[in-house]
C-alpha cells in the first residue's frame, strides 16, 4: 500500500508539475513595510491590494487581478493579506489558486493591526478589499470595496500608455 501511495504521488507530480513549484514567498508585513513597498516601486505605476481569507469580495477581486496580470504582463501588483502569520499556509494556497505570477505577497505580522492600518492610511478603518492605485508620478487613489474590472483596466491603460 505504501508503494501505491508513492507511485500515485509520482503520477500526480508528472501530471501536475505546477504543484511541485516552490510556494510564492510571503513576506511579513510589519511597521515600515508599507514605506518599503512604496519606495521599491518608486517611479512605476502599481496596484497595492489588501485582502483576507474571510473576505468574499476579496476572492472575486483576486480572480479579476489574475485576469488582468495575464492581459497586462507589465502590471506591478503587490498583495497584502490582513490575516495572521499563523494562516500563512492558507494564504499561500489561496495565492497559488489564483496564480498571480510575479505579484509580491505579504501577510500582516503585527498583532496590533490598527497601527499597521494607520501607517498605511489614517482614513482606513479596515474594510476589505482595499486597493491603492499608485501612478508613476506618485499620485495615489484608494478604493474600499470591490473595484470594477473596467475601471482598473482604464487605469492600467492610462498608466502604461506613456511608457
Amino acid at each position: 500500500m505504501k508503494r501505491f501511495g508513492s507511485l500515485m504521488g509520482l503520477c500526480l507530480t508528472l501530471l501536475f508539475p505546477q504543484s511541485t513549484l516552490a510556494a510564492q514567498e510571503i513576506k511579513p508585513f510589519i511597521r515600515g513595510s508599507y514605506q518599503q513597498i512604496v519606495a521599491s516601486q518608486q517611479g512605476k505605476p502599481f496596484i497595492l491590494n489588501f485582502w483576507s481569507l474571510s473576505c468574499g469580495y476579496c476572492r472575486v477581486e483576486l480572480d479579476m487581478l489574475k485576469k488582468l496580470t495575464r492581459k497586462y504582463p507589465r502590471l506591478d501588483l503587490v498583495l497584502v493579506s490582513t490575516d495572521t502569520p499563523e494562516e500563512e499556509n492558507q494564504v499561500s494556497a489561496t495565492l497559488a489558486k489564483y496564480s498571480l505570477g510575479k505579484a509580491e505577497a505579504w501577510v500582516f505580522a503585527d498583532s496590533y493591526t490598527e497601527r499597521l492600518r494607520f501607517e498605511i492610511d489614517k482614513k482606513w478603518q479596515g474594510e476589505l478589499p482595499r486597493t491603492y492605485f499608485f501612478s508613476a508620478k506618485g499620485g495615489v487613489t484608494a478604493v474600499s470595496g470591490k473595484v470594477a474590472q473596467k475601471e482598473v483596466e482604464h487605469w492600467i491603460k492610462e498608466q502604461y500608455s506613456s511608457h
